[in-house]
């Protein structure tokens, strides 16, 4: 009886999980505007207190108590997301103003171009212009973008609130996990989870931001050095999309480089604004990242760019930005647990640590977390 039984018990268990994973994806995708200001906020939390235990490590900063250092990043956060949302609004305001020159712009370079290739006569190729260029509207696209300012604006708002009442509940989060689960030992493990995640993703997002923030520092100065307009915008939307595993840096790099083209129709000017940016990104890339980020996130690079493909399809591109840090919370804590263990080592690029014969620890060994 107990044979027969074992098989429909799986059948059964497999059941289950694949109708939970289908409700979970149900719901991340209804539920897009609900669930996505809240892990940003949760996110925030986790580079807020990460930074916070950087500082204590600075002797500049090593005096202040933890609650005061922790006060001053939550404020600095919201006046960031404040000055963001100001950028945004001036800008896209300023945009649509300067619409209509851009758009002679756009078509005076192309004009030159097609005149330099000797075909700017010919009855084909003014058919096709009318077809393409002709068909672009500068003022039109820049109103689309200014129909998602005030979205935006909404969104920053309830990150900001999230984010403030999880700050002031961090600390006795411990005390309601010890109280919702009387079992010591799966109180224990539950924590155990936690920590791994805090000390895992915490310390890898307030080490990508301070790179991005540095990817930015560096964009903005080539971008005000070349005269770009509206420099602080893109280098900010640089520094976000720098968020992007692979994909990031390439369309980081397109906004500014289509913004001179329409801006200053001259493209050994825009030639090298894009040699200026590209070397930037692959600096940091090749060089800046590896050593700062090391092997913080032990995923393989297939399963961060699926991750990018599941996640963008529910949440666009701020779902690209979070992919990396939810696949590795997922990672963790299916490590966390016999049954779907193996499903973490098919997540991670390096393996050795499964190797062991014991379960996997949940807190990161020393030397990779300094790496």
């Amino acid at each position: 009886m107990s044979d027969s039984a074992d098989p429909l018990r799986r059948l059964a268990a497999v059941t289950l999980g694949l109708g939970l994973a289908l409700m979970i994806f149900w719901l991340l995708s209804i539920g897009r505007g609900i669930l996505m200001p809240i892990v940003i906020a949760v996110l925030a939390v986790y580079i807020i207190i990460s930074a916070s235990a950087a500082m204590g490590r600075i002797r500049l900063t090593a005096w202040m108590p933890s609650v005061l250092r922790k006060l001053l990043l939550l404020l600095a956060f919201v006046l960031i997301l404040a000055g963001f949302n100001g950028v945004v609004i001036v800008t896209v305001r300023d945009l649509m103003a300067q619409a209509p020159e851009y758009q002679a712009n756009l078509e005076q370079m192309i004009s030159r171009g097609m005149a330099l290739l000797g075909i700017e006569g010919n009855p084909d190729w003014q058919t096709i212009q009318e077809l393409t260029i002709g068909r672009i509207d500068m003022q039109r696209l820049i109103g689309g973008l200014a129909g998602g300012v005030g979205a935006l604006a909404g969104i920053l708002v309830l990150i900001v609130v999230y984010a403030v009442f999880l700050f002031a509940e961090a600390s006795g989060f411990s005390r309601k996990i010890s109280v919702a689960l009387p079992d010591k030992m799966q109180a224990e493990r539950t924590m155990a989870v936690i920590r791994s995640i805090n000390a895992r993703i915490g310390e890898y997002l307030a080490v990508k931001t301070l790179i991005n923030v540095i990817i930015g520092a560096v964009s903005y100065a080539i971008l005000w050095a070349f005269g770009v307009d509206h420099a602080l915008f893109w280098a900010l939307l640089i520094g976000v999309l720098n968020y992007i595993p692979y994909f990031g840096s390439l369309i980081a790099v397109m906004f500014p480089v289509l913004m001179a083209i329409v801006q200053f129709s001259s493209i050994p000017m825009v030639l090298a604004l894009l040699v200026l940016l590209t070397a930037a990104q692959m600096f940091v890339g090749n060089y800046l990242e590896p050593r700062m980020i090391g092997r913080k996130v032990n995923m393989s690079p297939f399963v961060v760019v699926v991750a990018l493909s599941f996640w963008t399809t529910f949440w666009g591109v701020p779902g690209a930005i979070l992919a990396v840090p939810l696949t590795s919370m997922l990672a963790i804590i299916l490590a966390a647990f016999d049954a779907t263990r193996p499903f973490a080592v098919l997540l991670a690029q390096d393996v050795s640590e499964f190797e062991r014969a014991d379960r996997i620890p949940l807190e990161p060994p020393p030397e990779r977390a300094a790496s």
